[in-house]
């Protein structure tokens, strides 16, 4: 941590750090070389089964979560997986009044040109279906996938929020990275002319990076996002206590997705839980 500066100073940062500002504190954290979760996370996935069962258990309760306007959302599934995996989560954002859709591109395997042109095709679709812009909402692979589909066409964009996504250029932040690289090579960074890099910095739209310090697949670090490469655009991290499989159906995820869809258009202000919820959301320490 940076030593104390005279009033009316600041310190710059550390060399390699990341400037991490929660909307209650600034901290650096001291860059470590990239590195997959600890392989006691990566064995304890298992528990993401516990936090479907606490989605049903409270989806009751859910009812009372900030109702949605109508706008129409998108939702990317994570590496390997297909739209089965956002059922529970679509369910609930259909519920809360949200015109929510899956993607129609199948099983998130391969990131190459068909799959951009598919995402942008969809987005078109969605955006003249519904009048105005789509909020995106990417698990892991997929919110990789969200965010850069907002810098190719961040005008029909209207948020973006990843879980638990490794919004890094740095492939060694997740133990998928062999698997991954045996499906795709170096593809996708070379597709639209090396657009595919630059992954940590955030899309001109508000964007919502929510993380996990306990996830199994993609260390957290890989997840933060520095708000010194935002180019002035509003983002923010937000910490829940969850597994990297459980994300899509944590409750406590699924109140901060319902809180930031929730905001009118262009009216966006950094997330704070209600005090009874504040537990669920522990600060970004190193």
């Amino acid at each position: 941590m940076a030593s104390a500066a005279p009033h009316g100073t600041t310190i710059p940062p550390m060399p390699g750090s990341i400037i991490v500002d929660d909307g209650k504190l600034k901290q650096e954290l001291p860059t470590e070389l990239p590195k997959p979760p600890h392989r006691f996370w990566t064995l304890s996935e298992g528990r993401a089964m516990l936090e479907l069962g606490a989605f049903y258990a409270s989806r009751p309760f859910m009812t009372g979560l900030p109702q949605g306007d109508g706008h129409a959302v998108m939702t990317l599934p994570g590496f390997m997986a297909t739209n089965n995996s956002t059922i529970p989560m679509r369910g609930l954002l259909r519920s809360l009044g949200y015109n929510a859709h899956g993607w129609d591109s199948g099983r998130n395997v391969r990131v190459n040109e068909e799959l951009i042109t598919k995402l942008e095709a969809q987005l078109d679709r969605l955006c003249d279906e519904s009048g105005g812009k789509v909020s995106l909402i990417g698990w892991s692979l997929g919110g990789v996938l969200a965010r850069e589909l907002a810098k190719l066409q961040p005008e029909k964009v209207r948020l973006v929020m990843s879980l638990g996504s490794p919004i890094t250029d740095d492939r060694a932040h997740t133990n998928a990275a062999r698997l991954f690289k045996f499906f795709n090579g170096d593809e996708p960074e070379k597709i639209r002319d090396g657009q595919f890099r630059g992954l940590d910095i955030a899309p001109p739209v508000p964007t919502t990076s929510v993380l996990t310090k306990t996830d199994g697949v993609v260390h957290w670090r890989g997840s933060v996002q520095d708000p010194d490469k935002t180019n002035g655009f509003p983002s923010e991290n937000i910490r829940v206590f969850a597994s990297h499989c459980g994300l899509g159906v944590n409750p406590s995820v699924m109140i901060a997705i319902a809180d930031r869809l929730a905001q009118a258009e262009g009216e966006w202000a950094p997330f704070e839980p209600a005090p009874a919820q504040s537990w669920m959301f522990p600060r970004l320490h190193s």
